[in-house]
């Protein structure tokens, strides 16, 4: 999951896959590089919007967390629902993602809008227990080198020659195995392979960034023909976006934060 339970500390991280793969083959089409139908400059506007959306999707996760962790909310929650109610809303949160990714496409964009805030809020609010285990400057230094990583990797994405949509069956197949990964240390403690299994989710969150960078502009080149459609494609180029900063924050946070 994109947060540390508090019952497990092995238990995964909720990766784009319940939501970033369904949105790419299901609300996405395949995208391979065509003629540009729309200018440039309105190829530019949508893709820094997108952005801009991914944005405001992150200090909504940033201002939930805060308050939940300084208000005991997160706690309160915990010891009224107890582990299976956490896990109830773990669930929750991938049937909202894969709902937003699957629809996004063709729903309203008002409603597309809110159910993206909706999601980053509640992940906020799971991401709230990252305090509780990790020191403030650890957290710190972590959202910052998320941030840097994440800008040059999606100037890369944008501004490379090269074809990055044709690794997309490369990235499925590497987030599959990282899930099983995952959901295997749930239940096996095995000495170091936390670390690992960090270390390869931040390979390939990168990757991701750099593919999902690049699928954004194409997906306003093919798609991006009327206001509509544009403000669609933003949220949904937002939640793929806001995904793998978010998974790239928590791999760096468990390689190299120090823990309370």
């Amino acid at each position: 999951m994109t947060y540390n339970d508090p019952f497990n500390s092995n238990a995964p991280r909720q990766n784009a896959y319940g939501a970033q793969q369904p949105a790419q083959s299901m609300g996405n089409p395949v995208l391979e590089a065509q003629p540009v139908r729309v200018s440039e400059t309105t190829i530019r506007r949508s893709v820094s919007a997108a952005y801009g959306e991914m944005a405001i999707g992150l200090v909504v996760t940033a201002v939930v967390a805060a308050l939940s962790a300084s208000t005991g909310a997160v706690i309160s929650f915990l010891q009224t629902v107890g582990q299976f109610g956490w896990y109830a809303l773990l669930i929750a949160q991938v049937v909202l993602a894969v709902v937003l990714g699957a629809r996004a496409l063709k729903m309203n964009p008002a409603t597309a809008r809110v159910l993206f805030y909706v999601y980053a809020a509640t992940m906020g609010f799971s991401l709230s227990t990252i305090f509780f285990v990790f020191d403030l400057g650890s957290i710190g230094v972590a959202l910052g080198l998320t941030a840097a990583f994440f800008l040059c990797l999606t100037m890369i994405g944008l501004t490379t020659k090269v074809n990055i949509l044709k690794a997309g069956p490369i990235f499925m197949v590497g987030l599959i195995v990282l899930i099983i990964a995952e959901v295997v240390l749930m239940f096996l403690n095995v000495s170091g392979m936390t670390m690992i299994v960090a270390g390869i989710s931040l390979i390939l969150f990168a990757g991701l960034t750099m593919y999902d960078a690049q699928s954004t502009r194409a997906m306003y080149q093919q798609l991006g023909t009327s206001d509509v459609m544009v403000k669609r494609i933003s949220i949904l180029a937002a939640l793929n976006l806001y995904l793998d900063f978010i998974n790239m924050f928590m791999s760096l946070l468990q390689l190299f934060g120090s823990r309370n």
